[in-house]
């Protein structure tokens, strides 16, 4: 099993910046493609990013680029999310995720096997 735990979450005001942290522990040997995404009220889990295990590939959606980026260290076993900028409507709980082999498609969250519990995020303008 592996277990994730996110910090870094708050209040951050537009024009600030943020940093997300998510730590992995437990069997955490051969996992690959991480990504972070994040479900406000009412709304669907939606996909900000994912990096693959050395880090070499990267994705964003579309709200995200530009503004956010995602990283891993894992000498540290952690990814990591700068979000830069953030607007209002980047208000969520932002959850971290982690793929074992065989990889899913990472921009669904079915791909996903290890879940962390969320952190919130609120932007104020």
């Amino acid at each position: 099993q592996v277990q994730l735990l996110e910090s870094g979450g708050g209040l951050v005001q537009t024009g600030g910046s943020l940093r997300l942290s998510c730590a992995a522990s437990g069997s955490i040997r051969n996992l690959g493609n991480m990504a972070w995404f994040r479900q406000a009220p009412g709304k669907e889990r939606e996909f900000i990013a994912a990096i693959s295990f050395a880090g070499g590939s990267t994705h964003y959606a579309d709200s995200a680029k530009g503004r956010f980026t995602i990283s891993r260290d894992n000498a540290k076993n952690t990814l990591y999310l700068r979000m830069d900028t953030p607007k209002p409507e980047d208000k969520a709980v932002y959850y971290c995720a982690a793929d074992r082999p065989p990889l899913g498609i990472y921009y669904r969250p079915a791909a996903y096997d290890y879940w962390g519990q969320g952190t919130q995020v609120t932007v104020s303008s």
